[in-house]
């Protein structure tokens, strides 16, 4: 069962080394395959106005309380998460630098081109539907073995010390976080809730079709 995984997979094309400088062609692939699904599932998420992701309402609860912007913040959030690496083990990869550039010009692409829908239900649609493409796309580049984003990074972190499965430590992550920034006052949607409860099992989903399928 998928919500079990407690191991990210590794199939043929899976790196033998994390922070590998030159991957072969199908490593590098199916990284920035993953990464496109990923930004593509944010994008439409934000497209969808049924609420941010949890952390973005993190970034917002704090931008009430301090003076900085929600892009600052987040800019911080993001060096904060990679402090919390260090003790954890974690370390920075090519896919780390590639999953900042590929999922904001996905966002920037969905946004521009990605019309809202203009029925509250196909918004709610489209806001399920992103969530299941960002579970995927991160499976598939998490299988890549090239390293991970911020968040990613800290999940897998987590699953190393604790040995719960990849579901629950994303689940739990994402819920404490929409917690925190909605007691201080960041704005939460039916997005953002289904965002919170489904990216860890939809992830955990992600890794096991990779695996099903290349193994």
């Amino acid at each position: 069962m998928f919500l079990k995984i407690k191991k990210i997979p590794k199939v043929i094309w899976s790196s033998q080394k994390p922070y590998d400088l030159k991957p072969g062609f199908l490593t590098l692939f199916f990284c920035c395959f993953g990464l496109v699904l990923f930004g593509l599932g944010e994008g439409l998420l934000i497209v969808s106005f049924t609420g941010a992701s949890p952390w973005s309402v993190l970034a917002q609860g704090i931008s009430l309380n301090v003076n900085l912007s929600i892009g600052m913040i987040t800019f911080l959030i993001s060096i904060f998460v990679l402090i919390l690496w260090i003790p954890l083990g974690q370390k920075l990869g090519i896919a780390t630098i590639l999953n900042a550039i590929i999922i904001a010009v996905m966002i920037d692409v969905c946004i521009k081109y990605v019309p809202t829908p203009s029925n509250y239900y196909n918004q709610l649609i489209l806001a399920i539907v992103s969530v299941i493409t960002v579970g995927i796309g991160g499976g598939i580049y998490l299988v890549s073995n090239l390293g991970a984003g911020p968040r990613d990074g800290l999940m897998v972190g987590l699953q190393k010390k604790t040995n719960l499965p990849i579901a629950l430590v994303r689940a739990t992550l994402e819920i404490s976080v929409v917690s925190v920034g909605w007691y201080l006052g960041g704005v939460v949607g039916i997005g953002t809730l289904l965002f919170a409860f489904g990216i860890g099992p939809c992830v955990a989903f992600g890794l096991y079709l990779v695996d099903k399928i290349f193994n």
